[in-house]
């Protein structure tokens, strides 16, 4: 019934943006920055290493689609991580805060 939505994004500006966006738009209750990470990855054939930002959103399993679409039209990147994991148990007090906050 809930998700934990990973994304990456180029700087902290970035994230920030699209962080607050989902927020508004009840796409997510809670949205949380780390502002550096180090990436490893790879891009057309060669191992990348980029410094990003990390978001960590909270939100409905069924809003997923609706993330990805929005963070698709929000991001800079051709390929933008959007990972969704399950949340499987967790305070009841926040899980309710959560279904409240995204219209549920």
């Amino acid at each position: 019934m809930y998700a934990v939505i990973y994304i990456t994004a180029k700087d902290a500006a970035q994230a920030k943006h699209i962080a607050r966006k989902l927020v508004e738009e009840r796409l997510a209750a809670c949205a949380n920055i780390i502002e550096k990470v180090t990436s490893f990855y790879w891009w057309r054939g060669k191992i990348e290493e980029d410094e990003e930002a990390f978001i960590i959103l909270k939100t409905l399993r069924e809003k997923v689609p609706a993330v990805v679409k929005r963070v698709k039209e929000l991001h800079s990147y051709e390929v933008p991580e959007v990972i969704a994991l399950e949340i499987v148990d967790g305070s009841e007090d926040y899980l309710s805060w959560l279904a409240e906050e995204t219209g549920t």
